[in-house]
């Protein structure tokens, strides 16, 4: 049984990112793909954007703050705490990429709430970049994860025995990064959202945004590829796809300078090869976040594919 909530569906028209935005995000998540840099962004092999383009993250990031305000007009955190939804599920197709100085229109159609066969609220979610498709997908509301439900790190030792920058049994590559309050607070602000809705050190209040630690794997993608040697100019990759799940409860509980752990490796369907190669293909990448006793934060779906691809199926 479902029943749609009635609400009509939510529209700003009026965000636009400039390049700060763009520095203040990447910055803030030591991403340093050439895709966002001003000044290098020419050096990119058959750019066609022709000019720095937002994060990926950056705009997951301005949904997840529609997606709340959404929520509270609509009076639907009771019926989120009430079932027990403890779960934040994304799931985004990249249609076209987003520049700095075009307006951003995020599209939320009315919740979609179903109890069986377990409670689910949905909601289907478009960006638009000056009336052009950029982003598509949902954002769904569970009692488990979505996605990589039956992963377990609950037998691992402790990852911070484990050298940064290491690969792991399983083939999994670490990336540490930590929680801290100043970049995550930068993120928001280059996400065109308001820091004071999660940090306060006057009233001691510190909660850390759902797509803050996800927007780390940026930058531990980016030195996993640099490590095996990645030519990023003459090999450039984009984002096709994310499929995130985020625990909430985990989330709350975080504090400024706790460790994340993100272990990277390819999904079972992509065979390891370097980005670079002349047999490259497409690849999905398993990746989760750690944090205390190796308790699982997020975990992640994430999609490449080298430009070159992308180019050809545009004609």
């Amino acid at each position: 049984m479902a029943y749609i909530r009635e609400l009509a569906m939510y529209e700003m028209s009026s965000d636009v990112f400039t390049q700060l935005h763009i520095d203040v995000a990447r910055n803030a998540t030591d991403d340093f793909n050439l895709f966002h840099d001003s000044k290098h962004w020419h050096k990119i092999k058959d750019n066609p954007f022709q000019g720095p383009i937002t994060l990926g993250f950056q705009l997951e990031s301005l949904v997840e703050g529609k997606l709340a305000d959404f929520r509270r007009a609509a009076d639907e955190l009771d019926l989120i705490g009430r079932h027990k939804l403890n779960f934040s599920n994304y799931q985004f197709s990249f249609a076209n990429a987003i520049k700095a100085g075009q307006f951003v229109e995020v599209e939320i159609k009315p919740s979609q709430f179903k109890n069986a066969p377990s409670p689910m609220l949905s909601n289907r979610i478009m960006v638009k970049s000056d009336s052009n498709l950029a982003l598509l997908g949902f954002k769904k509301e569970t009692t488990e994860p979505l996605y990589l439900a039956d992963s377990d790190f609950s037998d691992w030792h402790d990852l911070r025995r484990q050298p940064d920058r290491s690969y792991l049994s399983g083939g999994y590559f670490l990336k540490r990064k930590f929680m801290t309050t100043s970049n995550a607070k930068n993120f928001l602000c280059g996400s065109l959202r308001d820091q004071t809705e999660f940090f306060d050190e006057l009233q001691d209040k510190v909660i850390f945004p759902e797509m803050f630690p996800c927007a780390l794997l940026s930058s531990a993608l980016l030195e996993k590829a640099q490590k095996k040697g990645h030519d990023f100019e003459k090999n450039p990759m984009v984002y096709t796809s994310h499929k995130i799940s985020v625990d909430r409860r985990l989330l709350s509980e975080l504090k400024s300078n706790d460790a994340l752990h993100i272990l990277i490796k390819p999904a079972d369907n992509s065979a390891e090869h370097d980005f670079g190669e002349p047999s490259a293909t497409a690849l999905d990448y398993e990746c989760y976040g750690l944090v205390s006793n190796d308790a699982l934060l997020f975990r992640a779906l994430i999609s490449l594919a080298p430009l070159e691809i992308i180019l050809q199926s545009l004609g």
